[in-house]
């Protein structure tokens, strides 16, 4: 008898490994396999020189001293992670207050499934699309330059698109417009997977809102908002579409709106493989690095 049904534990174990082919496939032949080759790639010497093919010699990790030695990367990782900072604050706090109203049982709100889909739209529209409208809205010939020397606040058109703080304003609005909605929707369905008696026993202790909200909420939904951060610092060390497209993939002005995935762009284009891969490579480290640190420090006793 337990012969038989230790047989048919096997047997149903068999059968979910198949079913976790496809995606093993998938992941071994789409990310691991190009992991390791632009690891590879990034200890070789590679590129073009006018009409001339450079390499492939094998030169170590002469790529990463070239990479680190050049003062433009570290301006650039700064200009990265101050246009995610600038777009993720405001999202987060945005998609906490929403989800809370969203999924407060007591606020009876009206329209919810309207304001819902609303939210989510521009989550839909490409970065590409988005980026083309936030150019022409922005432009020194633009409606918004328009509207605000008809009003008298403007006595000349403003060059949005050459001014740092604005044209990071905008990379990091347009990053906000697009993502709280699926941030508010994430944190909706873990607020509203709190059980709502902890809710009932602290009002009827006598708890404020505020303090519901900070000693209740806030750290059940923990796992939740460790998941939203390192998904956006992820997408934030990827930021490439918005700036590339705002600024005709210049960076402007003086390269302070490039990005890190700009600079691997340039690489790319210019050929020049071994950087690529190099700047690849730091990018994933520092990603992982990252995300440790974030994962540590919200899960701290503390």
């Amino acid at each position: 008898m337990s012969k038989t049904k230790k047989g048919n534990v096997v047997s149903y174990n068999k059968w979910g490994y198949i079913f976790l082919l496809p995606f093993i496939i998938v992941y071994v032949v789409f990310q691991l396999v190009p992991l390791f080759n632009t690891i590879w790639n990034s200890l070789f010497e590679y590129y073009e020189a006018g009409l001339n093919v450079v390499g492939p010699n094998f030169i170590w990790f002469e790529n990463y001293k070239t990479l680190f030695a050049t003062p433009d990367i570290w301006k650039y990782t700064a200009n990265t992670m101050i246009m995610w900072i600038m777009g993720f604050i405001p999202q987060i706090l945005v998609s906490l207050l929403l989800g809370s109203w969203f999924s407060d049982t007591r606020l009876r709100l009206k329209g919810q499934a309207f304001f819902k889909t609303v939210i989510y739209l521009p989550n839909l529209i490409m970065a590409s699309a988005m980026s083309m409208l936030f150019f022409s809205l922005f432009s020194q010939s633009g409606p918004i330059n328009s509207i605000l020397m008809q009003m008298k606040i403007l006595e000349e058109p403003f060059d949005f698109l050459y001014n740092t703080l604005s044209v990071r304003t905008l990379v990091a609005f347009m990053n906000f417009l697009m993502w709280f909605g699926n941030t508010t929707i994430l944190l909706m369905a873990g607020m509203m997977g709190i059980d709502a008696s902890l809710f009932e026993a602290a009002e009827v202790d006598g708890a404020t809102p505020g303090q519901v909200f900070t000693r209740i909420t806030l750290p059940l939904l923990r796992p939740i908002l460790i998941y939203v951060m390192i998904t956006s610092l992820i997408g934030g060390l990827q930021m490439f579409d918005v700036p590339q497209i705002l600024t005709n993939g210049k960076g402007e002005p003086a390269n302070t709106s490039t990005t890190l995935i700009m600079l691997l762009n340039r690489h790319l284009f210019s050929k020049n493989y071994g950087m690529g891969g190099a700047l690849s490579v730091a990018l994933f480290v520092l990603t992982g690095i990252l995300s440790m640190i974030v994962y540590k420090f919200s899960n701290s006793e503390e």
